[in-house]
């Protein structure tokens, strides 16, 4: 793969995981399964690797997720709700083990569990009592639904006595029992009334009902099995769950098999095995085992991705597959132009999924698989989502059957679709006049990372651009309650909202201003490098190329791009009007200098577990006082600052190479 062929997957691959993010988290429509969802991750996780400048803020492997509905109060988590790396090969937990025997010294314990399919929640409790329960969301904020949580009655509302921690939140999945969930559906077909797909959909929809009385009647259940608070009175997981199971919660036993402590690669893969077979047998689903490090101080050693914790992964049973008919295959317009095929198939149950679509990525998927009108195509996921085609059973082909041919024009505007030599991805050049390229930018302009209109969500902008009232980003700022009142679900307090929310709006500093306009490689790191250099939006718009790659970290491509889009007399227009509407179109020089200049200067390497400092606090410290806090260890080094259990490697190559090593007390000295 080429360098142009790299950055242009980057970008497809983006804004595909963004949008079957929405779909899982908001929607609750998933379209795609598990084992698809990662490979693409994977794969765009890799080429980040590879190419770091090309990365977006907005990336998937950054994030861990997707955006929040409205419907229940939301609510920024105390300690952000990360997701598990997946795996799917015994090869992959060797490399895992491996990884950790690298990074760590001495004996290492695991813990082996069930990875329930149910959904995630986070319960606190504030000296021994309820006090709310809160859904991942998109790991940073979710949605409190604690009168629905409350129903569920191996959720304690107040605890056993114990010596447990006056404020501290316990995680884990709440599931449909397969009892219940076949009691719910046999009434449901009784009512002549449609049957739900599956047990973990189901639960994920009994949890955002409003009425949680219903909720009560269901039956849902819960295992709890991970703890999160300030000074944690444990020194293992296994030895804070088996303390939890004595404060009244429920949680995975020992007895049952459920949970186990294991010493060896050996022993994991026992615990696997046993599972992978005896899992039928449960009273709920289960789609894997969950391995994580026992000791809290090693899992603070091993620190945490941008998605997930080093610490810990999930290992991810073999997929099923069953067979069905290619019906007919639909093309989608992304917010970038890139055109995307999907199979629509005669519908099939799959692991209590009924499956009717499938992703086939682009052309090239479609002339893999040489598909025909009718084919019998096999069908394959690893969770209980949507799954991809693995392959076709040529035997069943009828002799008049056609081929599928991909279209040459966009099926939403009927422009000439573009491919340049070495790309997957077709794409539709119409970019000021295809209507899903339009919707797609403002979609991405009013969302949360970036100018977080609240009330102008995807449905809303369908209904206004439907409406004529919003043709670009600009239109925006000039919608009047006049217009809106008139339409459909636009009630007076509903239109008020709206406007405040845009009103509100027009104070987003201007590095998220400049992210949400949606310039192709600008993300929200990149607009805001850019945004504290420049310090207005004028200032940017007259750089030249050099000027540009002379900012730290932006390089030739970042630069074309931003100069491309400042070239475009319609995007300086567009600029011109944000300016009149009055948003934020430049930073304050005082708020992005450094409050300090005693690191100035300096290179410094943070390695180990510190008393008055999270490790995420002691690097922001070492910014705001001029220095820059590095990951690894070189001559350019200024000092190593090594807390408890700092890392064997790191000390030894300061120690090779002669770079000073300093204490939490010493480094707090230098501040002083």
């Amino acid at each position: 793969m080429t360098a142009d062929e790299a950055k242009k997957r980057i970008d497809q691959l983006t804004e595909e995981l963004n949008h079957h993010n929405y779909l899982y988290y908001v929607k609750s429509e998933p379209s795609i399964s598990d084992f698809d969802f990662d490979m693409l991750l994977e794969e765009l996780i890799r080429l980040e690797a590879q190419y770091p400048e090309w990365m977006h803020a907005d990336s998937p492997s950054q994030r861990v997720g997707g955006d929040i509905t409205k419907d229940f109060p939301v609510v920024r988590h105390q300690y952000p709700m990360m997701s598990l790396s997946n795996s799917y090969s015994r090869e992959e937990i060797v490399e895992f083990e491996n990884r950790i025997k690298k990074l760590i010294d001495g004996e290492i314990e695991y813990v082996c569990e069930l990875k329930y399919d149910g959904v995630a929640i986070s319960v606190a409790y504030e000296n021994g009592k309820f006090l709310r329960a809160v859904t991942r969301g998109d790991g940073e904020q979710g949605e409190d639904i604690s009168p629905n949580v409350k129903t569920i009655r191996s959720i304690p509302l107040r605890l056993h006595k114990g010596d447990y921690p006056a404020h501290f939140e316990i995680r884990g999945e709440i599931y449909f029992p397969r009892a219940n969930f076949e009691k719910l559906n046999k009434e449901r077909e009784e009512a002549g009334e449609p049957l739900f797909a599956n047990p973990r959909n189901t639960a994920s929809g009994t949890l955002k009902l409003q009425d949680s009385a219903i909720v009560a009647k269901r039956g849902l259940d819960c295992f709890l099995y991970g703890m999160a608070g300030e000074n944690l009175p444990f020194k293992t997981h296994f030895e804070s769950i088996q303390s939890a199971g004595n404060w009244g919660f429920k949680v995975p036993k020992v007895e049952d098999q459920f949970i186990r402590v294991c010493k060896s690669i050996s022993e994991i893969m026992e615990f696997i095995d046993w599972w992978d077979e005896k899992r039928k047998s449960l009273w709920f689903d289960i789609d894997g085992i969950v391995i994580k490090v026992n000791d809290y101080r090693q899992q603070q050693e091993l620190g945490f991705t941008a998605k997930s914790p080093r610490w810990a992964i999930a290992y991810k049973f073999k997929a099923e597959q069953v067979s069905t008919t290619l019906e007919s295959i639909s093309y989608q317009v992304g917010r970038t132009g890139a055109i995307t095929p999907v199979a629509n198939l005669t519908p099939v149950l799959l692991a209590g999924t009924m499956v009717k679509r499938a992703s086939l990525h682009n052309a090239d998927q479609m002339e893999k698989w040489d598909l025909h009108h009718h084919d019998t195509v096999f069908v394959e996921k690893g969770g209980e989502i949507i799954p991809k085609i693995v392959g076709v059973d040529l035997a069943k082909r009828t002799s008049h059957a056609h081929r599928f041919i991909f279209p040459d024009k966009c099926p939403e505007c009927g422009s000439m679709l573009q491919r340049k030599e070495g790309e997957a991805q077709h794409f539709c050049p119409n970019e000021s006049a295809c209507p899903p390229q339009i919707k797609g930018k403002m979609i991405h302009f009013t969302s949360r990372k970036a100018m977080d209109i609240e009330g102008l969500g995807e449905e809303t902008i369908e209904q206004l651009y439907g409406a004529g009232l919003i043709r670009d980003i600009g239109d925006i700022y000039e919608l009047k309650k006049e217009r809106l009142l008139p339409l459909e679900r636009m009630a007076e307090k509903s239109v008020n909202n709206l406007l405040a929310g845009i009103e509100q709006s027009k104070s987003v500093p201007f590095e998220r201003v400049l992210f949400a306009l949606g310039i192709r490689f600008v993300g929200e790191t990149v607009a805001k490098k850019l945004a504290r250099h420049f310090l207005s939006i004028s200032k940017l718009s007259a750089a030249r190329l050099e000027e540009l790659t002379a900012v730290e970290e932006i390089g030739e491509k970042i630069a074309q791009s931003v100069r491309e889009w400042f070239d475009e007399p319609v995007n300086l227009h567009l600029v011109d009007r944000l300016k009149q509407a009055g948003l934020q179109l430049e930073v304050d020089p005082e708020s992005v200098k450094p409050k300090g200049n005693k690191l100035k200067g300096m290179s410094i390497v943070v390695s180990g577990v510190f008393q008055s400092f999270s490790r995420d606090g002691i690097k922001e410290v070492i910014e705001i006082n001029g220095g820059k806090a590095s990951g690894s260890v070189s001559k350019k080094t200024s000092f190593l600052l090594a807390g408890e259990e700092a890392g064997p490697s790191k000390l030894e190559k300061a120690k090779e190479l002669g770079v000073k090593i300093i204490t939490e007390e010493e480094f707090k000295q230098l501040l002083a």
